[in-house]
């Protein structure tokens, strides 16, 4: 009987995920809005920080980390959110947090020198132990990632011509700067993004990417054991200027990613602002229909396998093969989005915006039905949610 109720509890979070992506997928019908709707549904903050960090553990828990040593965290779906600020932190940047549970989390300060923090909670935020203060005027830290519960890094932009990674194995309570001699050399110019936490992500046990731009060619390093050695792969997406690059990565196992990008500056076109890989980063692909703007985060629909959604300050796109081609359904900002394996979207931007991506109403008017394949499809899997709830 336990085998079983797994068995349902995962067809049934499986077939959620591929709904979302068949209903945003879903296109209009002569000019009509159909009444079939997934989108983003803000969730009321109560403050103006602006949210780079974002860690949804599943359907009620949720943490963010912004601006102004802003920490956030939900418990009810995102109905209210508690800060759980450290104290004294008004002055740091925070734009990275990992979470584990309601209760550990650890949070991402960037910046030069001692402005680059880690901080670390075990009772869901009513008090933090700093783990990590930089003290190296030439490292600036922008993201890190957990391969579990013990086991994470971070990285800061090149010390010494070569990106600096912090190693963490309890969880983020103590760090090590790990040894440089399997890091190749950094290009001129060449640095991460501290954009949305995502320049460092990991699939599995010891897979770890690392996304950089700035430099002659927005590249990916990756590492297959945990940090000590790297190999360098170039990209299509532009670089050759300061604020061009990959600025966010996402792997669904440790053969397909994706990366997103582009240029930041608003008055600047992105073109190619999206690729794929599927040999685990050793080569990239164009997106044939690349996001139309500068994308910053990017994040699989959990069980969906093709599908994903990039996130940006002109909106949110979505692909359904992969990030082959690319379509914009919504236009709010956001910088940074996540999906729990459980089924659950989160967002996060400027203005106090954390959003949640929500299917409340999943049946189409009779006259307004989407053609095949879309139709059959949906009511396939609208039977089979019915069958294992």
């Amino acid at each position: 009987m336990r085998s079983m109720g797994k068995t349902r509890r995962t067809m049934s979070v499986g077939l959620i995920g591929a709904a979302l992506a068949l209903t945003l997928a879903a296109p209009a019908w002569a000019g009509e809005t159909p009444t079939a709707a997934a989108g983003w549904q803000l969730t009321p903050t109560g403050t103006d920080a602006r949210f780079r960090g974002l860690a949804p553990v599943d359907r009620t828990t949720a943490w963010a980390a912004g601006s102004k040593g802003t920490v956030l965290r939900t418990t009810d779906g995102g109905r209210s959110w508690r800060n759980v600020s450290p104290p004294g932190a008004g002055d740091l940047e925070f734009r990275d947090v990992e979470a584990f549970d309601a209760r550990r989390a650890v949070v991402l300060a960037i910046g030069e020198g001692e402005a680059s923090r880690a901080l670390r909670t075990e009772d869901g935020g009513a008090s933090w132990t700093e783990s990590f203060r930089n003290t190296d005027a030439r490292a600036f830290y922008d993201c890190m990632t957990f391969f579990d519960h013990r086991h994470g890094l971070a990285m800061s932009d090149p010390v010494d011509g070569k990106y600096r990674i912090l190693s963490t194995r309890d969880g983020g309570r103590s760090w090590r700067v790990l040894p440089d001699s399997g890091m190749p050399e950094a290009l001129p110019g060449e640095a991460g993004f501290a954009a949305s936490g995502q320049c460092l992500v990991s699939a599995g046990p010891r897979d770890v990417w690392l996304a950089t731009g700035g430099g002659a060619a927005a590249r990916v390093l990756h590492s297959a054991d945990r940090g000590l050695t790297w190999t360098a792969t170039g990209t299509p997406i532009p670089a050759g200027d300061p604020a061009r690059g990959v600025f966010g990565l996402a792997f669904r196992d440790r053969a397909h990613g994706i990366a997103v990008g582009g240029d930041y500056r608003k008055d600047q076109p992105s073109p190619r602002a999206g690729a794929v890989s599927a040999d685990g980063g050793r080569t990239w692909r164009p997106s044939v229909t690349p996001p139309p703007a500068y994308r910053s985060g990017v994040a699989w629909l959990p069980h969906a396998k093709a599908s994903a959604l990039a996130v940006g300050p002109t909106g949110t796109d979505l692909t359904t093969d992969g990030g082959r081609t690319w379509r914009t359904v919504d236009t709010g900002s956001y910088d940074t989005v996540d999906c729990t394996p459980d089924g659950s979207c989160w967002a996060a931007g400027e203005q106090g915006r954390i959003a949640r991506l929500t299917t409340r109403h999943w049946t189409f008017p009779s006259e307004h039905m989407p053609s095949m394949p879309v139709a059959s499809a949906y009511t396939g899997l609208r039977s089979e949610l019915r069958a294992v709830r």
